[in-house]
């Protein structure tokens, strides 16, 4: 159901790679909310995916750019400006990577330099992102700013390895820099607590069938699919949340807050 939540709202949406991309759900819920966007991507994800059933499906161009690269994302803001004609209303950062966990490198082996691009893809990009938007003054006041993140920021996850530790960085660049957006440009800036969602990026995660099941178990709701999270997307970019910022806020069916449940339980109690 389509609410014209977000009719004459123009942004950019980081990361879409295939349809089980939580980032190409919401940019069918912005479509269908009657927004306007650009999609972007590194040449090599692009490559990889199907962007341009995407960007077909719902009138968009695509600016490719590695989001690690001031120059490349100069360009993107620029053009986004000019193909949307006008300021950006909202962005989607929706990029996360690790080396060290898709060739298999223990935490407590890690290579640093895998390490130090990871951290410069998952979460120094959403402070490059922001402060080209910043100095060039493309946001619009009243604007929305969401990154994706995951509860391993707050908590050990074993097999999540270095992303947890990009997880936590990103989630304090949100606030840090959300900070001075606000005060500065009325701009709110949140991070999405996501359940494990089975995405291309998410599956490559060790032991991440089980995970998913376990998370599922412990959530009264259940786990969020990237369509639910797409939805609060959508609530966040919209007019209703103007006062919500610097938040990480949980979409988990309740996982977050939970010690054990029942279900879980049952696995460990002998009848």
């Amino acid at each position: 159901m389509a609410y014209d939540l977000l009719k004459g709202k123009r942004g950019i949406i980081f990361g879409a790679l295939d349809e089980n991309s939580i980032a190409w759900k919401t940019a069918e819920r912005v479509h269908e909310e009657g927004g306007t966007f650009v999609l972007t991507n590194a040449p090599i994800a692009m490559r990889m995916g199907q962007i341009d059933q995407l960007a077909k499906k719902t009138g968009s161009e695509i600016i490719p750019a590695d989001a690690t690269s001031v120059e490349d994302l100069e360009n993107l803001v620029a053009k986004s400006v000019e193909i949307l004609g006008g300021k950006i209303d909202f962005v989607l950062h929706s990029i996360g990577m690790s080396i060290n966990v898709r060739k298999g490198k223990h935490y407590t082996n890690q290579n640093y330099e895998w390490t130090q691009k990871g951290t410069d893809v998952s979460a120094m990009s959403f402070h490059k992102v922001m402060q080209t938007l910043y100095k060039a003054d493309a946001m619009n006041e009243w604007g929305s700013i969401v990154a994706l993140t995951y509860m391993a920021a707050q908590r050990v996850f074993p097999d999540y390895n270095d992303m947890a530790d990009n997880k936590a960085y990103l989630e304090s660049i949100a606030r840090s820099f959300g900070y001075f957006f606000g005060k500065d440009k009325k701009v709110r800036v949140n991070t999405i607590s996501q359940s494990p969602t089975p995405t291309t990026a998410g599956q490559g995660v060790k032991g991440f069938d089980g995970f998913i099941a376990y998370a599922d178990k412990m959530s009264p709701l259940g786990n969020a699919t990237a369509l639910d999270c797409a939805n609060y997307t959508i609530t966040l970019f919209s007019d209703l949340t103007k006062r919500v910022t610097l938040q990480n806020l949980y979409n988990d069916g309740g996982f977050s807050n939970m010690g054990v449940s029942d279900q879980v339980m049952e696995a460990f109690v002998k009848e």
